[in-house]
């Protein structure tokens, strides 16, 4: 899906959305008044994101390219990977940008969420970090992993180490830590995704989401034992909005220019290190 910078949307009579702000998985919030364009009125979309690669790229866009397209961002970053779906369900955001379809798809059967995934932006891959070794061969007998908490990407985090030998995950496709078999003596400790580049100095190794990662200044090139294979992998993140909201034109626009030629260029010129990769 590609346009051009040029403005093609005209919102007649349509106001600038004033939405409720979130909860206190808020971190930072920017009441901004839409500019108007010779199309019309602008349309503001309260987007919900992790602070890195998510709300930068989504800052690139509004800085950008929004306003030639009729919409404005109010840019809401969270730390969390559930506040931002309650955000959304509860109309406090119009969109967020933060995670992955199979997670959709998990929250989706928890907390009865009826929402519509975009298509594929960028990848992060996962990757498994350690302050004490620098390959996975010299780990110890009873090494402890940290590993991420959430069922959905813990089970990424399990394949990821399957990789490299450390556990063989089950056939059912029923994957946590408790179902692999080890083929390494280690233990794992179960860690909140945003404390994980924490926690590195208390385990010996720790699987590490890409974002989390990204703002604990690591890279899966420079500093990654074992990296999350990117081909054909279905992790990568999209923007999820309300399925009630399907035909809304400023959340169509927003979705066209995140997978726009300029976007695809920022991605790959922020993030050279391929810590961050575009999906499109």
């Amino acid at each position: 899906m590609r346009i051009s910078r040029k403005s093609f949307i005209a919102l007649a009579a349509v106001g600038a959305l004033s939405l409720a702000g979130c909860s206190n998985g808020d971190k930072s919030s920017t009441e901004t008044s839409a500019p108007e364009t010779e199309g019309g009125e602008v349309t503001t979309l309260v987007v919900g994101a992790s602070p890195a690669p998510h709300a930068r790229i989504l800052k690139f866009i509004d800085d950008e390219l929004a306003a030639d397209n009729g919409i404005k961002l109010e840019i809401k970053e969270y730390t969390d990977y559930i506040i931002p779906n309650e955000a959304l369900k509860s109309g406090d955001l119009d969109a967020n940008f933060y995670q992955t379809v199979p997670y959709l798809e998990e929250q989706s059967e928890a907390l009865g969420l009826d929402f519509t995934p975009g298509a594929g932006i960028h990848l992060e891959p996962l990757a498994l970090y350690s302050e004490k070794f620098k390959d996975v061969s010299e780990l110890p007998d009873g090494a402890k992993i940290g590993i991420i908490s959430d069922t959905q990407n813990q089970a990424r985090a399990l394949n990821l180490l399957a990789t490299a030998g450390i556990v063989k995950v089950p056939e059912s496709g029923d994957v946590n830590i408790f179902t692999v078999e080890k083929l390494k003596d280690v233990e794992f400790t179960e860690v909140e995704p945003a404390q994980l580049v924490r926690s590195l100095q208390d385990v010996d190794a720790a699987v590490i989401n890409g974002n989390y990662a990204q703002e604990g200044g690591l890279t899966p090139a420079d500093d990654g034992l074992v990296v999350e294979a990117t081909e054909n992998n279905p992790n990568v993140n999209v923007l999820v909005w309300r399925t009630e909201d399907n035909d809304k034109e400023a959340i169509k626009t927003l979705e066209k220019l995140l997978h726009s030629p300029e976007v695809k260029k920022f991605i790959e010129e922020t993030w050279s290190d391929s810590s961050v990769i575009p999906a499109f």
